[in-house]
């Protein structure tokens, strides 16, 4: 309890829940090194402890200077977060919209930080759709024109085992993945019993790749097993990358790219609770 009273004061600390400890930090630090045994937190009735194996070095006793490292670590966090909002505040004084298409659509690289790709990925998506009419109606008589609209769910760093975007009035699921993991394509799936999900994956390969890619991972996984493949495969609603999110930024108009840099802006500084540390 005082580990997590002392990390909730820390910067962007406000909004960490149990789970970051508990479950995220050892899965992520093995996504990073992958050739390790031990997990880097052991949980122990309540408390928190550093596996050895980290804090000693051929005999060495490390652990001053990695406080050193976290708390640079936290400096350089701080400036790499409102790098961000520097650059939008560039874009919205900016009357070249040429500038800012491209400067969009360079935020929207493979090596792009999770959360801003998901961010950027929501505003792009909202104003692509919201110009797509539908109609709806219980009987011919009562259909109704409506546009689509698009709703993010949560904040990124949740982990709450939600979906990231939902529309209405299709009821359309979007999951926010990158390519490196395909068994989580299939963890989002069953998460919602095998409705169909559009994923929008991080990485600048075609979309017919991935689909190729994502396929043959579920016939290795079905092993045969038609059931399996089937179930899989019909939940693959469809599959968007940066391809499709920079194609239709070049497509919206002017003052649709001005409604994109206004949401990432919301949706940024509410994600980095920067209106309550400002």
């Amino acid at each position: 309890m005082l580990l997590f009273n002392f990390y909730r004061t820390l910067y962007g600390g406000s909004k960490l829940q149990n789970h970051a400890l508990n479950s995220r930090v050892n899965g992520e630090f093995k996504n990073k090194f992958t050739d390790i045994k031990n997990d880097l937190i052991i949980i122990n009735n309540g408390k928190y402890l550093i596996h050895i194996d980290y804090l000693y070095i051929e005999g060495i006793d490390i652990s001053k200077i990695c406080c050193k490292i976290i708390e640079k670590y936290v400096e350089l966090l701080i400036q790499k977060d409102h790098q961000l909002i520097g650059i939008l505040q560039d874009l919205q004084s900016e009357t070249d919209y040429k500038r800012k298409r491209e400067t969009i659509k360079a935020l929207l690289s493979d090596d792009a930080e999770a959360r801003i790709f998901e961010i950027i990925s929501y505003a792009i998506l909202k104003n692509h759709y919201k110009n797509t009419k539908v109609y709806f109606g219980y009987s011919k008589e009562s259909i109704r024109e409506e546009y689509l609209e698009l709703y993010k769910t949560g904040r990124t760093n949740a982990n709450d085992g939600g979906i990231d975007f939902v529309m209405r009035p299709v009821g359309r699921f979007f999951q926010v993945t990158e390519v490196n993991n395909y068994d989580k394509y299939l963890l989002d799936i069953d998460k919602v019993l095998h409705f169909p999900i559009t994923f929008v994956i991080k990485t600048n390969q075609t979309k017919e790749s991935v689909l190729k890619q994502l396929e043959t991972y579920i016939d290795e996984r079905a092993n045969g097993m038609v059931v399996i493949e089937e179930n899989y495969r019909k939940a693959i609603e469809e599959i968007i990358t940066i391809n499709e999110l920079q194609n239709w930024i070049v497509e919206l108009d002017d003052k649709h790219i001005d409604q994109i840099i206004r949401d990432i802006d919301i949706y940024y500084r509410l994600e980095m609770n920067m209106e309550d540390d400002e």
